[in-house]
């Protein structure tokens, strides 16, 4: 959520954009193309690295920079917000030695760091992890990291054929962005590598009919999709200032009424911030991720070879245990950890086909 936190006016401006420019290792002659660099800040004992991505406007060229904290590679799927339910599926299907596991969601959703937190368990001395990622964003010790290349033509789909020649146990891709990289990866995760990926779709079951529009054959899909993790991110509710309060499940039906068939009972404790100074008055602090799994059991492997649409898959995930984003973000209200709000503005139950069974 964007918050207005001061302004600069247009006098110092140009000083300002310039010194981000020299810093990220961009021209500072060029105003009319987007540009990509990146800064690493060093704060005593702890180093910050920023990504800079900058674009014209109309109005001028906008900077925006992304902040990539070293802490954040070693955060675990407890710590992003993964259920212990989620972490079983997860842990099953990386214990395969073959297959692929995609992690689906917009950009910005965590959709890395979540691969990140996979990796981290799965990178020991006697495996070989390959990635090949546009760009990296932190340093895995151990792990063979290729950064893509469009001067030199290393795209993922060229950049993972030659992965795949340099024995690797376990394959990371940045994005299936194409048919030739989905292609190939499919090909990876069905000849004995355990290929970990993202991918851009709404929710878990868009993912399946989206592939099979890459000309993916279903057969081959069947024979390597292992899990489909869709996942958004929510703020937190402000520890520093978080109160109860309670609400009637009747009065759901004029303030959210897409929530209230989630609570039993009549009455419900929720919880919200105030606004502190730790959380500048916004009542959160930080973010956590709700998730989605589709775990590609024998029954899904079996409709995906029928070309399925999106709602099929989920009618059936839904029949086999699976939650939906909103579902999830449910569970996290009334552990207090976010609010309903939150939850709503991210994933209504509009957006997910959530079937009643």
């Amino acid at each position: 959520m964007l918050r207005l936190a001061g302004s600069v006016t247009m006098e110092y401006y140009e000083n300002v954009l310039n010194r981000i420019k020299i810093q990220s290792n961009l021209r500072t002659d060029e105003h009319f193309s987007p540009q990509d660099g990146a800064i690493r800040f060093i704060n005593k004992d702890s180093s910050v690295d920023l990504r800079v991505s900058i674009a014209p406007t109309l109005d001028g060229e906008k900077v925006v920079i992304r902040i990539l904290a070293e802490y954040v590679k070693g955060l675990t799927f407890v710590d992003l917000g993964f259920s212990d339910y989620h972490i079983k599926l997860i842990e099953e299907a990386s214990k395969k030695p073959f297959g692929m596991i995609l992690v689906s969601g917009p950009t910005g959703s965590g959709k890395t760091t979540s691969l990140y937190a996979l990796i981290k368990k799965l990178n020991t001395p006697e495996v070989n992890v390959t990635t090949i990622e546009d760009p990296v964003e932190y340093r895995m010790f151990g792990a063979n990291q290729i950064q893509v290349n469009q001067k030199t033509n290393l795209t993922f789909a060229k950049g993972l054929r030659a992965i795949v020649r340099q024995d690797p146990n376990v394959i990371l891709v940045g994005e299936i962005r194409d048919g030739e990289t989905a292609e190939t990866a499919v090909n990876a995760a069905l000849t004995g590598h355990l290929l970990l990926s993202t991918f851009h779709a709404n929710d878990a079951a868009t993912s399946i009919p989206r592939l099979l529009e890459m000309n993916i054959e279903p057969f081959l899909l069947a024979s390597t999709l292992e899990l489909i993790i869709a996942q958004r991110l929510v703020r937190r509710v402000c520890e520093s200032c978080r109160y109860g309060y309670k609400e009637k499940i009747s009065a759901m039906k004029e303030t959210f009424p897409q929530a209230k068939d989630y609570f039993a009972g009549t009455e419900i404790t929720l919880y919200k911030g105030k606004g502190c100074s730790t959380c500048n008055g916004t009542g959160y602090k930080g973010r956590t991720a709700i998730v989605e799994m589709i775990n590609v059991t024998r029954a899904i492997k079996e409709l995906i070879n029928n070309k399925p649409s999106s709602e099929e898959v989920w009618k059936l995930a839904k029949a086999e245990g699976a939650k939906s984003l909103f579902a999830d973000g449910i569970e996290k209200v009334k552990m207090g950890v976010t609010t309903l709000e939150e939850v709503i503005r991210v994933a209504s139950p509009g957006e997910i086909v959530d079937f009643k069974i």
